[in-house]
């Protein structure tokens, strides 16, 4: 089996040589190339085209995630998996923005930044179970975000109004049940369709029933 090629990116020599002497003694993993900017790790990604590039993030000058926008946008091919110290949310969000294929932290160990490097190679996404939590809450609150902008435009009459829309009720069914009149409700509803950009009644209900709009109806 073929040796997968690993740059290995630190300002700090004696985490390289740390790094190199792990990745040496594997039967999968050759360190081609060492590099301590990210100016010499642009420059070493093009000389040597490697499999994996483990990247610190804090670097002298520009980041390891600038380093990690531009060697992913040049060579989509090769993965960067992020070796760092820090678990900020900030710094994982643009790790993974600027195309990184793992975020591991440094005191992950020996088999956990091998299994990182072999998931990489199968061209897999991997975090460190540490950043993993913030990760889904990070995803969970812009889908809370989007769901609510999508009725960011309706008052909240008009939210009730959509409700029973989608549940199917008539326009003198809703009358009866908020009070209204049909007139009303008629008004209501082309006014909703008009803002949610649909041409229907049915359109309305699926887009309500997509966006979860009943957790935003004030109580």
């Amino acid at each position: 089996m073929d040796k997968k090629n690993i740059l290995l990116v630190d300002d700090h020599e004696v985490v390289r040589l740390g790094l190199k002497s792990l990745l040496d003694h594997s039967d999968q993993f050759e360190v081609v190339a060492e590099a301590g900017t990210a100016k010499e790790a642009v420059e070493m990604v093009e000389i040597h085209q490697p499999d994996v590039v483990l990247m610190d993030i804090r670097l002298p000058g520009p980041s390891g995630i600038e380093a990690t926008e531009e060697i992913t946008k040049r060579w989509p091919d090769v993965r960067v998996v992020i070796l760092t110290s820090y678990a900020e949310d900030d710094m994982l969000f643009s790790a993974i923005k600027a195309g990184a294929s793992g975020y591991v932290l440094k005191q992950i160990g020996a088999e956990g930044l091998i299994a990182a490097i072999e998931a990489a190679c199968r061209g897999e996404a991997l975090l460190d179970p540490a950043v993993t939590q913030r990760v889904f809450q990070e995803v969970r609150r812009a889908v809370k975000e989007e769901e609510a902008a999508a009725f960011a435009n309706l008052s909240q009459q008009e939210k009730h109004v959509l409700v029973l829309v989608s549940q199917g009720k008539t326009n003198r069914e809703i009358a009866d049940a908020l009070f209204l009149g049909e007139g009303t409700v008629r008004n209501y509803v082309s006014s909703i369709l008009a803002k949610l950009g649909v041409s229907n009644r049915a359109e309305a209900a699926a887009y309500a029933v997509t966006h979860s709009l009943k957790q935003y109806i004030d109580k």
